[in-house]
């Protein structure tokens, strides 16, 4: 008995565009149920070194939820390159001013940091309002664990 390896090409027949509203969604909870969904994982057919996943929408981004004390004590760092060029912003913060991108390093973090991990960010699309221009695709509601 052999173990069964999807090729590139049958992934790419069988790929499928999913809607998540992320309205009053917990941030961590949402993005573990977007990464494996992103990266393929929930499909019998998973081959971990290929890009088997779906496509995600993540419409309403702006409503997440942070739990406990994240909001303020969650930090985000970024660096200029430059001596001194340390940026810090925290959750509150980048909640207000872009959400999308709060969403996207959470669930970034969870996709492998290789080549193919890039190349699984790229399905994700996130917006901070409930309008997408991804309707000619036909998205399909995703249900996620309570």
């Amino acid at each position: 008995m052999k173990t069964y390896q999807m090729r590139r090409q049958e992934a790419l027949a069988q790929r499928q565009w999913y809607i998540v509203d992320a309205g009053d969604k917990v941030l961590g909870r949402l993005a573990t149920e977007v990464a494996k969904v992103l990266r393929g994982k929930h499909k019998p057919s998973f081959t971990p070194h290929e890009d088997v996943g779906d496509f995600v929408i993540v419409v309403n981004a702006r409503s997440v939820r942070l739990t406990g004390k994240k909001g303020a004590g969650k930090v985000y760092y970024r660096h200029s390159e430059y001596p001194g060029g340390l940026r810090v912003t925290t959750a509150q913060k980048m909640l207000a001013d872009k959400p999308e991108a709060l969403i996207r390093l959470a669930v970034k973090g969870m996709l492998p940091k290789s080549r193919l991990g890039r190349r699984l960010s790229t399905k994700l699309k996130v917006y901070a309002g409930p309008d997408h221009p991804h309707e000619a695709q036909k998205p399909q509601p995703l249900t996620l664990r309570a």
